[in-house]
């Protein structure tokens, strides 16, 4: 089964870290969040894999070329103007083969692709759609399923009062390719707005609604894994220091300690507290301390006599001599 990564979109809640870089690539415990889903990929047997893009589009190629070094096969669809979440699918459709899964390049996760695979050749449905139950559904969209697993309706951040269900839909599917005969015509789309191309697509407005209409069978696959959509500030630093913790299955690099002091302790000096982790490369001055939960970027620089607590300094990013750093996300611009 060949799988597609969705990399185009802007990250417009993640600014001002991606007012010069895509969503996909910014970084998660010091490697893009997009690495960490092509080697997920790798690992559940997924190695054909394409990615569109469209916002900073040489970033990503440069940096994953031919996706060999990550254990895939990739290659790219470049978007002039964006598609869509669907539309940018059906771009690529020749592509794709009979079964596909499409995942996000921007979401944290360690799903068992195998089981969701497993689960999608066992239905008759036409598609599979990734879902994890939530306590606060009204930061999300969720499916109503029944209790075979098949679709019968959804609902847009509904308050918890007022839900119909709690799975949260996680952006990550399997689809055969008749899905594709359910795409609105060119120029159609119902979530098009004005300046939109005729091959715009949305799953939840376009696709999705007319599977419900045309009685078509398509089912929810329930997952407990880690999922975390890495759409804003917030969800970025909730993301890094669960990967820090071990909540998520994801690969680090770099010197994992329990707090960091260069230079000698005084004898009044509290513990440190960690977990800190050290990229490759970083450079700190002397009489630094460092309290976790904390991540230091790859060639980061931190100045003598910084005080550090609960901060991601991105890779390449300088904190001036004696600063105190609390609760931020510091980047190559600070």
């Amino acid at each position: 089964m060949r799988a597609m990564v969705l990399a185009a979109g802007l990250g417009t809640r993640l600014r001002p870290i991606t007012f010069d870089r895509p969503k996909p690539m910014v970084p998660v415990l010091n490697r893009p969040v997009m690495e960490h889903i092509l080697r997920l990929l790798a690992r559940h047997g997924f190695t054909e894999t394409i990615a569109n893009l469209h916002w900073f589009p040489d970033q990503i190629t440069e940096y994953f070329d031919d996706g060999s070094a990550f254990g895939v096969s990739l290659s790219y669809s470049r978007e002039e103007a964006l598609l869509g979440t669907s539309g940018g699918v059906r771009n690529v459709a020749d592509l794709l083969g009979d079964d596909f899964l499409i995942i996000s390049g921007d979401a944290l996760t360690d799903i068992d692709l195998t089981a969701m695979r497993q689960y999608h050749e066992s239905h008759d449905g036409i598609a599979t759609l990734a879902t994890k139950r939530v306590d606060d559904t009204s930061q999300f969209g969720v499916a109503i399923a029944d209790s075979a697993g098949r679709i019968g309706g959804f609902q847009e951040k509904p308050q918890p009062s007022e839900a119909l269900s709690d799975l949260a839909n996680c952006g990550i599917y399997m689809f055969r390719k008749e899905i594709f005969d359910f795409f609105p015509s060119p120029g159609t789309s119902l979530a098009a707005k004005a300046g939109d191309p005729d091959g715009f697509a949305d799953w939840a407005m376009d696709v999705f609604p007319k599977l419900l209409e045309s009685d078509v069978p398509f089912y929810a696959h329930e997952f407990d894994a880690y999922w975390n959509d890495i759409g804003s500030l917030v969800e970025l630093r909730e993301s890094t220091y669960d990967a820090l913790s071990g909540a998520v299955g994801v690969e680090r690099v770099g010197e994992t300690v329990d707090g960091f002091r260069s230079g000698e302790a005084g004898d009044d000096e509290p513990d440190l507290d960690g977990p800190v982790l050290l990229g490759p490369g970083c450079e700190i001055g002397d009489d630094v301390r460092i309290d976790g939960p904390a991540v230091i970027g790859d060639g980061a620089r931190i100045g003598a006599g910084s005080r550090l607590r609960d901060v991601i300094v991105l890779p390449g990013a300088q904190v001036p001599e004696r600063s105190i750093v609390i609760g931020a996300i510091l980047g190559a611009r600070s």
